[in-house]
Order: C-alpha cells, then sequence, then structure tokens
C-alpha cells in the first residue's frame, strides 16, 4: 500500500506529526540509514529507524513508548538522517515536535531531567533576549538542574577570554521574537 493510500488513524501520533510538520512516517521503507549515521544513535534507546517503525504502527501503545524515550532527547538534530534518507524524510523536525509533544503531556523519560533543563533554559535566553545570553543559559540551567557547583572553575577563564558576557546584548526587534515565541505556544500548547 503506498503513502497515498494509506489511510492514516486520526487519533495517531504519525497523524499529528503530518499534519503538524508535514513528515510522513509511512514513506520510510526501513533501509536503516538515518540510524546508521546519527552521531549518537549507540546511546539512543529507540534509534531514529526504529522510532520511524513505531510511529508506522499506529498503536497507541508504540506512540506512548516514542513520547516516552530517551532518543527524541538526544537527538541533536544535525540532520545527517535526513541527508542519507533516499525518501528526504525530516526526522530532526519531527524529533523537535515530539520532544514538544512529549512536554505537553508530562511524558519526558525522568532520565533526561538535565537536557529538559537545557533545553528550557536555551529558549528562555532567546525568548528574552533574542539571542543566546550565554551567562544567562548557565545560570537558568544551573538554577533548573540544581548542578550548581558543575564547571565552575571554567568561568573565571571564559570572562577573561571575553566568553561570558555580564549583560545581554539585545535583538533590536524584540516585538517580533515575543510574537513568534507567543504563536509557538499557542500552536504548540506548551512553553
Amino acid at each position: 500500500m503506498s503513502h497515498s493510500e494509506h489511510s492514516i488513524e486520526r487519533d495517531s501520533l504519525a497523524y499529528a506529526i503530518e499534519k503538524h510538520v508535514e513528515v510522513h512516517a509511512q514513506k520510510c521503507y526501513q533501509c536503516g540509514k538515518c540510524s546508521a549515521g546519527c552521531p549518537v544513535a549507540e546511546e539512543m534507546d529507540l534509534p531514529p529507524s526504529l522510532v520511524m517503525r513505531l510511529l508506522q504502527t499506529e498503536k497507541s501503545s508504540n506512540d506512548d513508548k516514542v513520547l516516552r524515550s530517551e532518543s527524541i532527547w538526544l537527538c541533536l538534530t544535525c540532520e545527517m538522517c535526513l541527508s542519507r534518507c533516499p525518501m528526504e524524510i525530516d526526522i530532526p523536525s519531527m524529533m523537535d515536535y515530539l520532544r514538544q509533544r512529549s512536554r505537553s503531556e508530562k511524558k519526558v523519560n525522568p532520565k533526561m531531567k538535565n537536557i529538559v533543563s537545557f533545553h528550557k533554559a536555551f529558549l528562555h535566553s532567546i525568548q528574552y533576549t533574542g539571542r543566546l545570553f550565554e551567562l544567562g543559559l548557565i545560570l537558568d540551567y544551573k538554577r533548573q538542574s540544581l548542578k550548581l557547583t558543575q564547571d565552575m572553575m571554567l568561568a573565571p577563564k571564559m570572562i577573561s577570554n571575553g566568553k561570558l558576557h555580564f549583560i545581554p546584548e539585545l535583538l533590536k526587534d524584540m516585538p517580533h521574537i515575543t510574537k513568534i515565541f507567543k504563536k509557538t505556544i499557542v500552536e504548540g500548547g506548551s512553553k
């Protein structure tokens, strides 16, 4: 059955992915090139090709397994999988959607707590300054993860080398950034 002939279940995660990010899990024919090229596949509980296969089944138990996986948080969105995929399936965009969905449904794998803390800190930095403010990112991450003393000895050298600034450089068009975040929060359903 071809993708165009396949009747996708409207309550499936595959349908939501298709609707929100226009990635069609059913196009994957399981060649495994995405997993073979993924630099972090060995660290993942579900390599990218298995994530695709689980989505193709359209079973709620498999959808839940994907949303609770470590893999969606370990994905670097480096696009190696996309560049190797003969079907040009945009797995990085799909993984980003899966992270949002996992957070909004409160299904984040507990082992990924620090990655989620970094993810939130990074987005906060962009949301409030329009660009990455490294010191703000570090402080926000430390506050959320409670890893207060980790890498503390690196700070003086980074400050003296001009790598950490005390005052953020704000983007001039902050209303535009605010508009993007408001739209994303409304469409995505979570922050």
